[in-house]
C-alpha cells in the first residue's frame, strides 16, 4: 500500500458521511444532479484570507490569482484587494463576475487583441518583455488611452524548494533585471502610466524559511531597481508561492512567521521604496484545501490480483491528482469513500478514471474500506488547478459540475457549469 496526503482538517463527518459546507456529499450530488462534481466551501477560503490578513503587515494587499480556480471569482473578489489574470478569457470572466475589482494581467505571449481588451478595461498589464511594452504602447495610442503598465521582473533569485521555479534562470517570464530600467523608461517616455513591479520567484513552496528569504531578497531587488530608475514604484507585487500539503510528510507553511518577517523587513525600507504600496499574490494557498472532487464508482475489477475501482471522473477533470501536472514522482492526494469516513481500511485499491489511457490513475494502491459500484470517492485538495487545469475536452466526456457552497454569509450554492 502507498500512503496518501492529509485530509484538510476543516472537513467534518457525521455518521461516517463526509460533510462539505454543512451538507453531506450525497446531498450535494443530489442538488447537482450527478457526479462527477466539484464542491468548494467558500467559508474555508474566507477563513484563510482572514488568517492571512491578520498575519501580514496592514500595508500589504492580497491579490487572488484567478488561474487557481476561476469558478471562485465572484465569491473571492469581495474578500481580496485585487485579481490577477493570465488571459483575455479570464478577463472576460472577471468582468462578468466582479467588474469593480482591480485587475492585473500577467503572462507571456499576450496577443494584441488581449492587450486591447486589457487597456480598454483599465487593467494593469504586467509586461513580460520590451517587445510587449512597445506593442502595448502602440495599442494604447490607437485607442487614445493611456495604458496602465507594470514590469514583470525575471528576478536574479529563485525560491528554494518551489515546485515551479520562476526566477534565477533563462525564462519566457518577465524582463531581465538589467533591462528593467530601460523598459520602465520606455513606458514613461511613451506617456503610459507606470504601475510598478511584479516579481515572482516560484510556486508551491512549503519551506517557510525559503519563502522569507525570497521575500527579503525581492524587496531588496525592488529597491535596487527603483534606485536605478530614479522613481518610487507605485506598487511592488512580491508574488506568493505559498504551498499546501498535498502529500504524506508535507508540512503547512507558517504564514504567521512569514508575516512577522515581512513586517520586520518593511520597517526599514530604503528611500527608493518609501511610499510604495505592496501586494502579495496567491491562488493555491487560498483555495486548494477548500475543494472536493466527488466521483462515483462504476466498476470494480480485479486484474492479476490487483483491485481497481473505476470511476466516472478522471484526469480530464482533476489532472493534478493523477500526477500529470508538474510532479516528478507520482504521489497520492488524500482520498476517501465519502460515506465511510473514518472507517478502518480493509483493502488496497487503485482508483482509475474512465479514460482510455493508463495515465488516468487517481489513487495508486491506497488503503480504503471496501468500495462497491455506486459508492462515491472523494478526492480532496481539489480547490486549485482542478477543472481549469485539466483537459476537459479529452475523449469527449462531459464536463464536471461545480458548486460554490457557503454559509449564512454566502447562503447560495452557485452552479458554475
Amino acid at each position: 500500500m502507498k500512503p496518501m496526503g492529509p485530509i484538510p482538517p476543516e472537513f467534518a463527518t457525521h455518521s461516517g458521511n463526509l460533510i462539505i459546507a454543512g451538507e453531506t456529499a450525497a446531498q450535494w450530488i443530489e442538488i447537482a444532479g450527478d457526479t462527477p462534481l466539484f464542491v468548494y466551501d467558500i467559508d474555508i477560503v474566507a477563513s484563510r484570507i482572514k488568517r492571512l490578513r491578520a498575519a501580514l503587515p496592514t500595508a500589504v494587499a492580497i491579490h487572488y490569482a484567478v488561474k487557481a480556480n476561476p469558478a471562485l471569482i465572484a465569491a473571492v473578489a469581495p474578500l481580496v484587494d485585487g485579481l490577477d489574470i493570465a488571459s483575455a478569457g479570464e478577463l472576460a470572466m472577471v468582468q462578468a463576475a466582479a467588474p469593480d475589482t482591480p485587475v492585473s494581467f500577467a503572462g507571456p505571449g499576450k496577443r494584441n487583441d488581449e492587450l486591447s481588451a486589457a487597456i480598454t478595461g483599465g487593467v494593469t498589464i504586467n509586461l513580460e518583455s520590451a517587445g510587449e511594452a512597445a506593442r502595448a504602447l502602440a495599442v494604447g495610442a490607437r485607442h487614445g488611452i493611456r495604458p496602465r503598465l507594470a514590469v514583470r521582473v525575471n528576478p536574479d533569485l529563485e525560491l528554494r524548494g518551489s515546485g515551479m521555479k520562476m526566477g534565477g534562470r533563462a525564462s519566457p517570464f518577465g524582463v531581465e533585471v538589467d533591462d528593467v530600467p530601460d523598459v520602465v523608461r520606455m513606458i514613461l517616455d511613451g506617456g503610459a502610466e507606470w504601475r510598478g513591479f511584479h516579481i515572482f520567484a516560484g510556486s508551491q513552496a512549503l519551506d517557510t524559511g525559503a519563502l522569507i528569504e525570497a521575500q527579503t531578497a525581492t524587496l531588496a531587488l525592488a529597491a535596487r531597481l527603483a534606485e536605478a530608475i530614479g522613481r518610487i514604484p507605485p506598487l511592488v507585487n512580491i508574488g506568493g508561492g505559498f504551498g499546501v500539503p498535498y502529500f504524506p510528510g508535507d508540512r503547512p507553511v507558517d504564514v504567521e512567521a512569514i508575516g512577522a518577517a515581512l513586517a520586520a523587513a518593511m520597517t526599514s525600507l530604503p528611500p527608493s521604496l518609501t511610499g510604495a504600496r505592496f501586494a502579495i499574490e496567491l491562488g493555491r494557498w487560498l483555495v486548494a484545501e477548500a475543494g472536493v472532487y466527488l466521483t462515483r464508482i462504476v466498476d470494480r475489477k480485479i486484474s492479476r490480483g490487483e483491485t481497481f475501482l473505476i470511476v466516472d471522473g478522471g484526469l480530464h477533470h482533476q489532472l493534478a491528482a493523477s500526477g500529470n501536472f508538474g510532479t516528478v514522482v507520482r504521489r497520492n492526494y488524500p482520498i476517501a469513500l465519502a460515506h465511510r469516513m473514518g472507517e478502518a481500511p480493509t483493502e488496497a485499491v487503485t482508483v482509475v478514471g474512465c479514460l482510455c489511457t493508463p495515465l488516468d490513475r487517481l489513487g495508486d494502491q491506497i488503503a480504503l474500506p471496501e468500495g462497491a459500484v455506486g459508492d462515491v470517492i472523494a478526492i480532496f485538495m481539489a480547490g486549485a488547478y482542478g477543472r481549469s487545469a485539466s483537459p476537459t475536452a479529452f475523449l469527449g466526456h462531459p464536463a464536471p459540475r461545480e458548486i460554490v457552497a457557503g454559509s449564512s454569509d454566502n447562503p447560495n450554492a452557485i452552479f458554475t457549469s
